[in-house]
């Protein structure tokens, strides 16, 4: 049996016992996790949809421990969220969630990260999607004028082709030599 049958028919069983839709044989393959993974990450969301909905409000989501605190929750949630309708679907959440897995391949990881500096989503990190990104890590710690030279020089030693803008590429090699995807794990 392989690892999408596993997966398809345990997320299967848990679905249909749940009311939720989702094919989870057609999810498990870009999602980097496994059968045990899958059946955690379905107890973690039934334990989160308070109101057995099958779906997770933002005030539903942003009560995972991992999130409560973080000041990116948002933008993980925007990121989580494809389909934009403010609500988080299984399939959406094992995606989501999957990207926080140790067994998550280095690529994607760095791809999710991109995109929370990526605001906008064109492919581009903006001088003022980092001021903006920084803005939120920060917060009134700095002062705007400080954020501003920070974001000026990371985008001068960051923007290596000199096109006022950070490329997927260029962020990689800026973060490459960091743990940046190791420190990318939530214990589901």
């Amino acid at each position: 049996m392989s690892l999408a049958d596993i997966v398809g028919s345990t997320a299967v069983f848990w679905l249909r016992s749940n009311r939720l839709q989702l094919n989870a044989a057609e999810t498990a393959p870009r999602a980097a996790v496994d059968a045990d993974e899958i059946w955690r990450l379905g107890k973690r969301f039934r334990k989160l949809d308070l109101d057995n909905s099958g779906l997770l409000s933002v005030e539903e989501f942003m009560s995972l421990p991992e999130i409560q605190q973080n000041p990116l929750a948002q933008r993980v949630i925007d990121i989580i969220d494809a389909d934009g309708n403010g609500e988080i679907d299984f399939k959406e959440f094992i995606q989501g969630m999957s990207q926080f897995s140790v067994k998550g391949d280095k690529e994607s990881k760095m791809r999710f990260a991109f995109r929370i500096y990526d605001m906008d989503n064109d492919g581009y990190i903006s001088n003022g999607e980092l001021f903006q990104f920084l803005k939120m890590i920060m917060g009134n710690n700095l002062e705007d004028h400080q954020l501003q030279e920070i974001v000026d020089k990371t985008m001068l030693f960051a923007d290596k082709d000199k096109d006022g803008r950070i490329s997927f590429e260029e962020f990689c090699t800026v973060v490459e030599n960091t743990d940046v995807h190791k420190m990318m794990v939530v214990d589901v």
